[in-house]
């Protein structure tokens, strides 16, 4: 599933449809969310800045008399993702698994999604719904100076529960998925089976900088590909080549030389190191 760095890189790949004018939006089988707009309504707006918040990419569109007509959010669910065509290959027709495609004068946008649990929604305004709705429940940004050691660690000890979970919940800080969350807690030495509110302020600050640490890496290497994973242009992820602990189980730590452990909870795989991560 992309997660928060596949969606940055993917925002990174597409950058170049900003300022770009939309001619048709093209809608194949449904998605998790219909559109919300009429399609033909969008042609003739200006796409603005892209942004991204957890695991949406943020599209703002112009109207043809300048005003604001909106913003589109897209989401590649499990198997999404966005490839960016311009000159011939802007004309290849879309396949059984392309379900969106955006054309503009600069090039075309395309969603590929098999399992259809990704979607584009427009929203008039991000304060109100449908984006309103689906972005209330997320929690930080990871690289949001609001988001201090004091404020993590109030969090952290508002919760019972094991510190791995809680993480992928999203709740205290959004995109530590289920790889960049096992290596981020081998980062800070801290056990996955933990419970959040035993976590003391030295060893929260360490998770934070370390959820941070991780998730800047897998950015500037282009995300994870584990599957089928791609970024607009068609690269392929090589974080995957760095992992510290996550799908390594019984390879011998590169720290401390322990086999490397694996574990359910909450039905995913988490992967540590017993003897660098302590509860």
């Amino acid at each position: 599933m992309p997660e928060l760095p596949e969606v940055e890189v993917t925002r990174r790949s597409i950058a170049a449809v900003e300022g770009a004018q939309v001619q048709r939006l093209r809608l194949g089988k449904p998605l998790r969310w219909p559109l919300g707009r009429a399609p033909e309504d969008l042609a003739g707006c200006r796409i603005g800045p892209l942004g991204r918040r957890g695991k949406y990419l943020l599209m703002p569109l112009q109207g043809p008399e300048g005003g604001s007509a909106g913003v589109l959010l897209w989401h590649l669910g499990m198997s999404g993702s966005l490839a960016w065509l311009t000159g011939p290959h802007a004309a290849n027709s879309a396949g059984l698994h392309d379900h969106v495609d955006l054309l503009t004068d600069q090039g075309l946008l395309r969603l590929t999604d098999p399992r259809r649990f990704g979607a584009v929604v427009w929203s008039a305004s991000l304060q109100q719904d449908p984006a309103a709705k689906l972005l209330a429940g997320l929690g930080p940004e990871p690289f949001d100076e609001t988001l201090t050691d004091a404020r993590f660690l109030a969090a952290l000890r508002t919760r019972r529960s094991p510190i791995k979970p809680a993480l992928l919940s999203g709740e205290l800080v959004v995109g530590a998925g289920n790889i960049y969350a096992s290596d981020a807690l081998f980062e800070a030495g801290i056990d996955p089976r933990t419970p959040c509110h035993r976590i003391g302020p030295r060893r929260a600050s360490r998770l934070l900088a370390a959820v941070r640490q991780v998730l800047a890496e897998a950015i500037e290497a282009g995300g994870s590909t584990l599957k089928d994973f791609r970024d607009a242009h068609g690269s392929v992820g090589q974080y995957q080549q760095a992992v510290r602990v996550y799908g390594r189980e019984g390879e011998a730590c590169r720290r401390c030389g322990h086999a490397i452990r694996r574990l359910l909870q909450g039905q995913r795989a988490t992967y540590y190191c017993p003897g660098c991560q302590r509860r």
